[in-house]
């Protein structure tokens, strides 16, 4: 079945966006279609702002509406630590859990010979701008732990380790409420790799 024009340029706009199908993107136009003029009108203008208003921080790469961002410019935080993540959503994560007080550095993606991404391609330069220049004393690597993530991680600790910086990784292994039978044999190892001495 095919919709009225601009029904079909707004389903094709929904289902460019990742993990939206055509079925849920028909289902969104229509969404749009039926609500209240001030919903769409207030969506528009959302995605035209974040489109026109967000740029990258200057510093540590993240999207934000002033420059340096919020968290650069957040006194409380320490500028000794910079913790690596590859993309916005990962630092938004970390955040989320409250227990980081450092810094941040956004790759924007992980190094992928397959997908031709390397290092040029990522921004690993401003990174060590950062080391050079702001008395950064740990970098915490926080890529994903798939391949690419792995590699991403490996590479910058090769760089770095030179610097006389303390170079971690996130720590990975069994998440917390889950059962060591349903575990993978690579998260089991990672576990025991990185196990740690019981305190009384």
């Amino acid at each position: 079945m095919r919709y009225a024009g601009p029904i079909e340029r707004l389903i094709k706009g929904f289902s460019g966006l990742p993990g939206i199908g055509e079925k849920s993107a028909t289902r969104l136009a229509l969404f749009v279609l039926n609500s209240k003029k001030g919903y769409a009108e207030e969506l528009a203008a959302g995605i035209l702002d974040v489109r026109e208003n967000l740029s990258l921080c200057e510093r540590c790469m993240a999207f934000s509406d002033t420059n340096p961002c919020s968290i650069c410019e957040d006194a409380g935080r320490s500028s000794e630590t910079i913790c690596v993540v590859s993309d916005f959503k990962d630092m938004m994560a970390l955040e989320a859990a409250g227990d980081y007080k450092g810094r941040y550095h956004v790759l924007h993606g992980n190094l992928s010979p397959l997908k031709s991404i390397g290092p040029e391609d990522l921004r690993i330069k401003e990174l060590f701008i950062r080391v050079r220049d702001e008395g950064v004393k740990e970098v915490v690597l926080a890529t994903g732990f798939d391949s690419e993530g792995e590699a991403t991680s490996m590479y910058l600790a090769r760089l770095l380790k030179p610097c006389g910086l303390k170079v971690t990784r996130l720590a990975s292994g069994v998440p917390m409420g889950s059962y060591i039978e349903f575990m993978d044999r690579a998260t089991l190892g990672r576990a025991l790799a990185g196990r740690r001495e019981v305190s009384s």
